[in-house]
Order: structure tokens, then sequence, then C-alpha cells
């Protein structure tokens, strides 16, 4: 039975990624290889270990997301199309004028978003604060954050990381989406944030390394973190910046270049595997 569920997920991180690359390919514009490398994470957070419900988005016993690197909303977006939250044919629409599909999470607009986002470091700190309010209200709800590895160069990140060790936000599981590329190039070149896992550790957080794309791996580190009291849980999951489309992997100029005609057709029947 979990095979099935396991196949099932890694069926909807495929159609995610044909849904990003159609949008960015209509929208002539986007983020590409940042939306693609935290697909996996994404659909199996959406798709089997959330507690949500499209057609109640506001519920509130729901869990939260807060996608903290807020330029990968396609991935995002994608998710949600596919869960139900609104028709999938609304990602045409990615970045239109007339479309609530904006280039960024804006949670007064799309169904299904618990915060709005955009500057880099900022997400990270809601989502304490939803989880704060979770504890201080009693209630079971669990907050899950997806942050770039370039973005934790930002001072704020870390500040967040030390809230929410203080605060024993056992409730709050931080995704570090570690594809080791940014916009200017590679992480270690610009300002490298490196080693994750020593300085998460000295934060005082749960850590867990893992490979970023493997459907159990993620399912095995959100269950882990289920089962840790008194402190957050940061899961350093290494992935491939573009993966799925080999002329996209392991290529920083991707990071905000759509696809041509050409490019996406190519794309496509890698992602689908035609």
């Amino acid at each position: 039975m979990i095979e099935v569920i396991v196949t099932e997920t890694r069926e909807y991180a495929k159609n995610m990624r044909k849904l990003i690359l159609d949008a960015l390919l209509n929208s002539k514009s986007g983020h590409p290889g940042g939306s693609l490398s935290c697909t996996d994470i994404l659909a199996v957070l959406y798709n089997e270990e959330m507690n949500i419900d499209p057609k109640n988005p506001k519920k509130e016993d729901r869990d939260r997301l807060v996608l903290s690197k807020g330029h990968a909303s396609p991935a995002l977006y994608a998710a949600l199309a596919l869960k139900g939250f609104f028709p999938v044919s609304e990602m045409l629409k990615f970045r239109k004028i007339d479309s609530f599909l904006e280039g960024h999470p804006e949670m007064k607009s799309v169904p299904g978003v618990d915060m709005s986002t955009g500057s880099l470091g900022q997400g990270v700190s809601a989502a304490c604060g939803i989880a704060l309010s979770g504890k201080k209200k009693n209630e079971n709800y669990h907050v899950y954050t997806i942050l770039g590895d370039g973005e934790c160069q930002e001072g704020q990140v870390w500040e967040a990381f030390m809230f929410a060790a203080h605060h024993k936000l056992d409730n709050l599981c931080i995704f570090i989406d570690n594809n080791g590329l940014q916009i200017d190039g590679n992480i270690e070149d610009v300002m490298s944030p490196l080693p994750l896992k020593e300085k998460l550790l000295a934060f005082n957080l749960n850590v867990i390394e893992i490979d970023g794309h493997d459907i159990n791996a993620i399912k095995s580190a959100i269950a882990a973190a289920k089962t840790v009291t008194g402190k957050p849980t940061a899961v350093i999951a290494k992935t491939v910046k573009g993966k799925g489309v080999s002329f996209m992997e392991n290529v920083a100029s991707w990071h905000g270049t759509p696809p041509n005609a050409e490019q996406h057709a190519q794309a496509i029947k890698e992602v689908m595997g035609q």
C-alpha cells in the first residue's frame, strides 16, 4: 500500500513539473530552477502529508505551509492546482495582468496560500509566528516552510532559527532546498552559508539530511520531525536546481530564465518520460 502512495506522489510531482514549465512558457517569465528543485518536497506535503481541505482552504486545524523562497511560486501553485484549490487551467495565466497567480504567493487572492512571501529571509520568520500561535492556543496543526540555501545568507533567517529554538517550536519543520546555486552562481562563491548542519545544530535545531528528490526519504524526514519534542526540525534536502530537465540541471542561469517553445517541448518530453 505504501508503494502505491509513493507511486502516486511521483506522478503528482511529474505533473507539477509539467504545469511549472507550461506556466513559465506562457508567461515568458519566472523561475524554473528553484521551482523544479523543490517540487518533490511540495508533492509529498500536498499529496500525502498535510491536513488540508481544498473545499475549505481556511479551516482552523489545517497544516500550514510558508514558501519562504517565494520566487518558486510556480511549484506551490502547481501543487495547489493538482490538489484542487483552483482549476489547473489557471496555471496558464501565471503572471498575466488579469490573473490571481502573481509572481510571488499572495495569501489574499490565492486559495491555499497561507502567507504572502517574496522578500527572501522573511517567510521563515512568518512560519515561526504561525507555529508559535499554534503553541500558545494549544492547537495541533503543523507548520512547514521551504527556504533556499542562498536565502540562508540572510541574517533574518538565523534570527528566526534562534527564535524557533528558544520557543521550542516542535510543530515547525523547516526544509532547506539545498541545490547549491543562486541567481549569481554557486552559493559557496557568492557568500557561503556552509556548513549548514553544524550551524543549525549550534542553534539547537534537530537536523535531518536527505536526498530532496527521494519521496521515501522526504516522508521519513517528516515522520521523524513529528516525533521530536522541545525543538524545531530543519531538513537539509540536497536537491538539483532544474531537476528533471537535463539542460537546466545544475545551471545557475536557469534561476530566472523561462524556456522558449523549443526548450519547453524538450523539457516536457523529459519530465513526462516520453
